[in-house]
């Protein structure tokens, strides 16, 4: 799941703006909390582009999404799968038929929750009219990639209801992964009768349907989202925070101070290069976990014909300094990448690695600067284009640190930055030179990351990478049974899209939230999935 120029100095300016801000603010803002109701303030970087769980794809989004509506399967508070709709299934010999058996369960409207739903959501999100840039995800099911491509109709797709209850899919291969995979927003069912009533204002405060444990009440542009409990959830009485609302957070430095004044319970980012203060000024509200994420930039290899040249693409990747980037400007605990698939990461084997990663910084900018000579840049063709990011700080450092490197081997990289929602929709478009970007694993398999480099991804193989023996490996893991067969046949297409530079991995990304020590229920996971429904603050 993706996301997530101003120089350091200025950076800390900033910081300090804020610090002295704060302290003439003696009055602590949160909205008001109905007498007897437990209410939570969550700040979650950026303001979501949609809550529609079939055309959302970024992970503030997906926060959201999650308290609002679930699939066949949640998350545990530690991050692991737990059956949700479905109370049970069952999966034939050999591994393409699951049956769920659905709970009684409605709406919030109060109509029943029914096996069509879901059905109707999977039709919905592999129509071509639809658009989603999560599609590939549903190429599981039988014919769901045809569906998606226009070549079979929408009924064709391997999703059916047996009755009301009752569930069955029917997989183009085995995915034992599977019940990670529903946890996800691309599985979860949507309302077919307010779908078909408001079309996709279905999503708008007043029209917004959920089966979760809560139901949207308010959504402010800019200012905060508002979901209220929801009476018809089935565990509704486990139930603790009656009310939540979610600020947009980009400024994490000003975020940190509204924790810290109580105005929010939570945050779900701080600035990287101030861990070492927080942990000492605000101990008991850091909480930081190794992510399975990792930090890359994608080449735009669709519309700059030097990006296509892979001594181009080595050249950039190999001078880039990512020891100085996670040991001295991060400096939270995030790990140099010198490949894409994060440590942690179920079912796979480690190993996959650049060809050049053991070489010293000198000498790789060396061999980069011959590298690029012989692709025909130098002075007097020197090789530029820009550097789009999204404004967050940690990019910005980023972007600086990469900018600088370039420069020392004659690049000239021209920062831009956007709010986040503009930049990704910049690099859906293939609307920059070089972009970067972070990908938080949307289940834990590795799948989740080298599936973005499969050629019939879509929007989110933002660099257009294509290779046909990588497909192959991708498709032979997918149809091996034997765990550790596949798992090398995944970390054999790790390394051939490695071998290729069809990206650039940065660094290994660490969960980095704020969390009062009121809230109760927060337990740090890989994932960083922590859900609305098992928190609560102390009195």
């Amino acid at each position: 799941m993706a996301f997530k120029s101003l120089s350091p100095v200025l950076l800390a300016g900033l910081g300090a703006a804020a610090f002295v801000l704060a302290g003439c603010q003696a009055k602590v803002s949160r909205p008001p909390c109905p007498a007897g109701e437990v209410c939570l303030a969550y700040g979650s970087s950026q303001e979501p582009g949609s809550l529609d769980p079939q055309t959302s794809n970024l992970v503030d989004e997906f926060t959201i999404i999650a308290d609002l509506i679930f699939g066949l399967t949640t998350d545990s508070p530690e991050g692991t799968p737990i059956p949700a709709m479905a109370t049970s299934w069952e999966t034939s010999p050999d591994g393409l038929t699951w049956t769920f058996h659905l709970r009684d369960a409605k709406w919030s409207d109060g109509v029943p929750v029914t096996a069509d739903d879901f059905v109707f959501a999977y039709r919905r999100i592999l129509d071509p009219k639809t658009a989603s840039i999560y599609a590939y995800l549903i190429y599981l099911l039988k014919n769901g990639q045809a569906v998606n491509e226009g070549t079979a109709p929408l009924s064709a797709v391997g999703a059916r209801a047996l009755d009301a209850r009752t569930l069955e899919l029917t997989l183009e291969h085995p995915a034992p992964y599977l019940p990670e995979l529903l946890k996800h927003q691309s599985f979860f069912p949507v309302p077919k009768h307010a779908v078909e009533q408001w079309g996709d204002g279905w999503v708008k405060p007043g029209r917004y349907v959920s089966n979760g444990p809560y139901r949207l009440t308010r959504w402010a542009l800019g200012d905060h989202i508002e979901v209220v409990k929801n009476p018809h959830f089935y565990d509704a009485a486990n139930v603790c925070v009656d009310r939540i609302h979610y600020f947009p957070t980009p400024d994490s430095v000003m975020a940190e101070r509204r924790v810290q004044r109580g105005e929010l319970d939570v945050n779900t980012s701080f600035q990287s290069n101030r861990f070492t203060r927080l942990k000492e000024t605000m101990p008991d509200f850091v909480r930081a976990k190794n992510s399975l994420a990792t930090a890359y930039l994608s080449f735009n290899t669709r519309d700059i014909p030097a990006f296509r040249d892979i001594r181009v693409r080595r050249a950039l990747s190999q001078s880039v300094d990512r020891e100085f980037i996670t040991g001295k400007l991060m400096r939270a605990g995030q790990l140099p990448a010198y490949g894409f698939v994060p440590p942690g990461t179920a079912g796979y084997a480690q190993g996959a690695r650049t060809a050049w990663a053991g070489k010293p910084l000198a000498a790789r900018q060396a061999e980069a600067r011959q590298l690029l000579k012989a692709a025909g840049h130098g002075p007097d063709n020197p090789l530029s284009f820009e550097l789009k990011i999204a404004n967050s700080p940690d990019t910005i450092l980023l972007a600086s640190a990469v900018q600088a490197d370039w420069a020392a081997i004659g690049v000239d990289a021209r920062i831009v930055q956007n709010e986040g929602q503009i930049a990704f929709a910049a690099y859906r478009n293939r609307d920059f030179g070089i972009g970067a970007m972070s990908w938080y694993a949307d289940f834990n398999d590795p799948v989740t990351f080298l599936g973005l480099l499969k050629s019939d991804t879509g929007g989110q193989n933002y660099g257009d990478y294509k290779n046909p023996t990588y497909d192959a490996l991708l498709d032979a893991a997918d149809r091996e049974p034997d765990a550790v067969k596949r798992a090398d046949i995944l970390r054999r297409a790790e390394q051939a899209a490695l071998n290729d530079e069809a990206l650039i991995p940065i660094y290994y990304v660490v969960n980095r939230n704020l969390v009062s020590p009121k809230i109760t229920g927060w337990v740090d996971n890989v994932g960083n999935f922590h859900r609305a429904r098992w928190l609560c603050l102390k009195k």
